[in-house]
């Protein structure tokens, strides 16, 4: 089931600088046994109490960023004919998701300056202070977590996917995946102009289990033994319940 999340953002200028407002109509996505992602949808527009400022364009980049996590990153080689964990490399702190549109070309909307100081950019999101003295390539391991988790839809760069008209009104959708984890998805909103950010705002999304969900996962965490002998006991029974349906068509 596709949950939609609708939000809006309403900006304002004072005297000297283009600053953000935003107001959520819904800030909680819940993750229930049928749930299969959720499209988050965002509009807004610019009120000003000056005229629009002349030359480069105003530009927006809106970005959802999950829970952060540590995560050991492993690199398989084979030898004598299997495949073997070799090196690995300790990455201390990655977004479980992380997604960014913006309104044009990200080169022409953020420089790299400005990113490297907000880490608005997916490399820039994952921070990986140092490696093993016996791994020499330890980029090609962030590298590899970034292609891993894009492949799966948990870090999107959606390049132009904001639309923005007269520099006033603009809007844009994110797709989440299924796969999502618990926890508070900071929500930023970043105006630019010549590539430099004038203004920011963040808030949060709740994603959160319920209904049966949430009470699986609180057992897992409370009371882990009586989990594990529940999932024992649906698993046998389960493989009973089996036997006995293929026996029962076999005997027809």
């Amino acid at each position: 089931m596709l949950r939609a999340l609708a939000l809006f953002l309403v900006l304002t200028f004072t005297a000297n600088a283009e600053e953000v407002v935003l107001g959520m109509s819904q800030t909680q996505v819940s993750i229930t046994t049928n749930f299969d992602g959720s499209e988050i949808f965002i509009f807004g527009a610019v009120k000003r109490e000056k005229a629009i400022p002349t030359g480069d364009l105003l530009q927006v980049i809106v970005a959802i960023r999950g829970p952060s996590e540590p995560i050991t990153v492993r690199r398989k080689e084979k030898r004598f004919g299997i495949w073997i964990n070799t090196d690995a490399v300790e990455v201390d702190e990655a977004p479980s998701f992380y997604a960014v549109a913006t309104s044009a070309p990200l080169d022409d909307v953020l420089t790299a300056t400005e990113d490297l100081r907000y880490k608005i950019t997916i490399p820039q999101a994952i921070r990986s202070v140092g490696a093993p003295m016996t791994v020499a390539d330890s980029q090609s391991f962030t590298d590899a977590l970034i292609r891993v988790r894009t492949a799966n839809n948990l870090f999107q760069l959606n390049e132009g996917s904001v639309e923005l008209s007269e520099e006033t009104l603009f809007k844009t959708s994110i797709a989440m995946p299924a796969n999502l984890t618990e926890g508070e998805y900071g929500t930023h909103i970043y105006l630019t102009r010549s590539g430099k950010v004038i203004s920011e705002y963040e808030t949060t999304i709740d994603v959160r289990k319920v209904g049966l969900e949430r009470w699986l996962y609180t057992l897992s965490r409370q009371q882990p033994l009586i989990y594990g002998l529940l999932s024992l006991a649906i698993a046998i029974i389960s493989g009973w319940g089996a036997a006995a349906i293929f026996s029962g068509l076999r005997r027809n």
